[in-house]
């Protein structure tokens, strides 16, 4: 049945996932509410955050809204970027967010620029508000990345492993299905389906492993000096993401070549930031 997504192996077949809800006539992509859902409570974390390390609850709501806010628009321009090839010839697509469309690294550096600015005018320390941010961006994309889910988006090649899922052919972006997916497709009850890596859920179930991680270096009873918190975020987060990125079919890749920009940008940030606690480490010694 086309809508249904199908986990064999752990006996979870759900006949109708839905991509939308209409409320009064108005049609809301589950996209949208799962992104909207993971912005409004890593904001109210955050704001949690400041408030049991003695900061301004206020100010963090103030820069949880700008941060998020540019956060959106650069997530979207990333990915309009390195997807050039088709955005060029459908223009009219490049503000249709509804289909999905974002990419976090692209959104991790427009927040960070925003939060730059933010701290300059507001007399914050950058380091301090990043490091008071990161465990609450660690809980939003653990929450937003099911958003990957409701649009069958962002999964990975054939696997029949424990967490294998089910995908009806025609629910999927045809460009995403590869030879060795469309050598595996399978046929239930007259429905084709895809067998693939579920990474919407290694990528969820590994930042919340890394929003512990977070939690546990913030609220220690011995102090981590400013910038560790941040730097072990980008430490594990990226590590997470080079492993789970070469499993997927729809990577973003730097132009004109066959490298996938986010593993690069992964191992670049799991490098500098090993590099950096490497120092910190050493020099208070």
């Amino acid at each position: 049945m086309v809508g249904t997504i199908r986990f064999p192996h752990l006996g979870i077949a759900l006949p109708y996932v839905i991509k939308s809800v209409h409320v009064f006539g108005v049609e809301i992509a589950c996209y949208g509410m799962v992104l909207a859902a993971a912005m409004v409570t890593g904001i109210l974390l955050m704001m949690k955050i400041a408030g049991r390390t003695g900061q301004n609850q206020d100010a963090y709501f103030d820069f949880g809204m700008i941060a998020v806010l540019a956060a959106v628009v650069c997530a979207r321009i990333y990915y309009v970027a390195f997807s050039w090839d088709y955005y060029s010839a459908h223009p009219g697509e490049i503000l249709n967010l509804r289909g999905g469309g974002l990419a976090i690294y692209g959104g991790i550096a427009g927040g960070a620029a925003a939060a730059a600015v933010f701290c300059k005018v507001r007399g914050m320390n950058f380091l301090r508000a990043a490091d008071t941010a990161v465990p609450a961006l660690a809980w939003g994309q653990m929450i937003g990345r099911w958003g990957n889910f409701f649009n069958r988006e962002a999964f990975g090649t054939y696997t029949d492993n424990l967490f294998a899922m089910q995908l009806p052919v025609s629910d999927v972006r045809t460009s995403e299905i590869t030879r060795e997916m469309e050598a595996h497709i399978l046929e239930i009850d007259g429905v084709r389906y895809v067998q693939v890596h579920p990474t919407f859920l290694y990528e969820s179930l590994w930042n919340l492993g890394v929003f512990l991680i977070l939690l546990f270096l913030t609220f220690r009873r011995k102090s981590v000096s400013r910038g560790t918190v941040t730097l072990w975020y980008l430490l594990l987060y990226g590590a997470g993401r080079f492993w789970i990125e070469g499993l997927r079919t729809d990577q973003l890749l730097l132009t004109g070549t066959a490298v996938p920009v986010s593993r690069l940008l992964s191992a670049v940030l799991v490098l500098a930031a090993a590099v950096c606690l490497g120092i910190k480490r050493f020099t208070a010694e």
